[in-house]
C-alpha cells in the first residue's frame, strides 16, 4: 500500500480526503436534519409548513459549507 503512495505528494492525497470527510459529514449532517424534520412534523402535523421551511434553509446552508470545503480541497490539489 505505500508503495503505491510513494509517487503520490501528500497534498493531492490530503485534499482527496479532506474532500471525502466534507461530503461524507454533509451528508450525515443533512440525514439528520431530515430526520429531526419528520419526527417533529409527526408529532406536531400542524407544524409542518414551518418545520420544511426551515429544514431546507440548514441544508442549504450545509451544502453551501460542504460545496466550500470542496473548493478548497480542489484549490490545494491544483495549487502547483
Amino acid at each position: 500500500m505505500l508503495s503505491l503512495l510513494a509517487g503520490i505528494e501528500w497534498g493531492y492525497a490530503g485534499a482527496g480526503i479532506g474532500a471525502g470527510i466534507a461530503a461524507i459529514a454533509a451528508a450525515i449532517g443533512i440525514g439528520r436534519i431530515a430526520s429531526s424534520a419528520t419526527e417533529s412534523i409527526a408529532r406536531q402535523p400542524e407544524a409542518a409548513g414551518d418545520v420544511r421551511g426551515v429544514t431546507i434553509i440548514t441544508a442549504a446552508f450545509i451544502e453551501g459549507v460542504c460545496l466550500f470545503a470542496v473548493v478548497v480541497c480542489m484549490l490545494i490539489t491544483f495549487k502547483g
